[in-house]
Parts: structure tokens; sequence; C-alpha cells
């Protein structure tokens, strides 16, 4: 059962009997202990109900909602400003990060459509001094039969140059360029601002519900608490 809903149930049962055991010493400290006890716990969770609720004629209530905004503007300014910084990004690449063991461009290549690289070769032998002498063995269709091989070959060759040492060593230069780098943060914090539009004031207010609000509940367990001391000790004083 909810932790608050409990302790307000709890605090009301203890009033209640207080209430109907009469005129007796026992009945006032009960009301008492019962009485503070549940305007604590009340209290404490019409607290946390108003950080995510809009409460009518209560100023401030809502908070969470009201102030959505800036909650994604926090969340983008700790993510540009605490971690993908150029400090951050220029010290991933320089651990070593940008290695051939690291970085595997094969499954890339693979899918690369290398068909035109063909066709292109096709169009260049067809127009030099050899396409004369070709054409007299059937032209381009006597290519044909060497595209699968051509392709299997070339893709073959680019991997092999992409796992080179200094391919890699280019390529962590051409990175580390301040405009490069630059090119780099702009495409993720557009990717961050991206996420964040996505977002609603409903999804903001259920993120901080789920991380905050069971914790937030102990909040009405020792309102209750503490206001049934009080309400305890100001039965004895009254007596």
């Amino acid at each position: 059962m909810n932790k608050s809903l409990l302790t307000n149930l709890v605090a009301a049962a203890i009033l209640a009997v207080g209430l109907l055991l009469g005129e007796t010493p026992i009945a006032a400290i009960l009301t008492m202990v019962g009485l503070f006890a549940l305007s604590g716990a009340l209290t404490n969770w019409l607290a946390v109900f108003m950080l995510f609720e809009k409460v009518p004629f209560l100023y401030g209530s809502g908070v969470v909602p009201a102030h959505f905004e800036e909650f994604k503007k926090s969340i983008h300014r700790l993510m540009m400003e605490e971690f993908f910084t150029p400090e951050n990004v220029d010290r991933f690449l320089s651990a070593g990060s940008m290695s051939a063991a690291n970085i595997n461009l094969e499954p890339v290549i693979e899918k690369v459509d290398l068909d035109p690289t063909f066709d292109g070769l096709v169009e260049v032998i067809m127009v030099s001094s050899f396409g004369g002498m070709l054409a007299m063995f059937g032209g381009k269709e006597a290519l044909v039969p060497l595209r699968e091989p051509f392709i299997e070959h070339m893709k073959k060759s680019i991997i092999e140059m992409t796992n080179d040492d200094k391919f890699i060593q280019l390529l962590k230069d051409e990175v580390e360029q301040p405009e490069m780098m630059q090119d780099i943060l702009g495409k993720i914090e557009q990717i961050i601002e991206q996420r964040l539009n996505e977002l609603t004031p409903n999804i903001v207010k259920d993120i901080i519900q789920k991380m905050i609000k069971r914790h937030l509940g102990w909040l009405v367990i020792w309102g209750g608490v503490f206001g049934g001391l009080i309400g305890l000790i100001s039965a004895f004083v009254i007596a």
C-alpha cells in the first residue's frame, strides 16, 4: 500500500478511536495524537502533491510542470557543459579509443553499393584507346562477368586499408582538427536538443515522480510521527 495513504489512514483511525471513546483521559490523548498526526501527514502529503500537480488557488503548486522549460535547459546545459565538452571529447580521442581494434568499418563497407564504381570504370575503358578493341569482343557486355569479382576485391581492399594503423591515425588527426571538433559537438548538441524537444511536461513529471516520489513518501510518514508526538505532548501539557 502507498506509504502516504497508510500514514493518513492510521492517523485518521487514531483520531476516530479517540473521538469514539468519549470523555476519558485516554480518549483525549488519542484525539490529540490522531489530530496532530493527521494534520502533519496531510500537510506533508499536500506539499509532495503540489510539487507535481497544480492546485487551484494555491500559489506555487505544480512547480515541476510549471518549470518544464527550465528543466530541459538544465539537462541540456549539464550534458554540454559537463559531459560533452571539447576537453572530454579530445580526451576520449586521445585515450586510444580510435584504433584498429576499436574501429570496425567492415559492416559499413559491406553495405556500400560499388556498382556505380564498376560502371564508371567501364565507361573510362570504353572511351579510352581500348574501347575500340573491346568493341570487337562484345563491348561493355564482355566486362559484365567482371562485376562481382571487382566489387568483392574492392571491398576487401578498402577493409584492409581502413584497418591499417596509418589510416586510423590520419582519421584521428582529421577528427581532432578544431573545426571538426566543433562539427562533432554541434551534431551532439543537435541530437540532445532533438531528444529534449520530444519531452512533454507530463513526461518530465513522470520521470521526476519515479525518481523521488518513493523517497518523498517518508516525508508524509515522519510528518505523521512528529505530528503525533507533538499531539501527545500537547495532551499532557493541556491536562
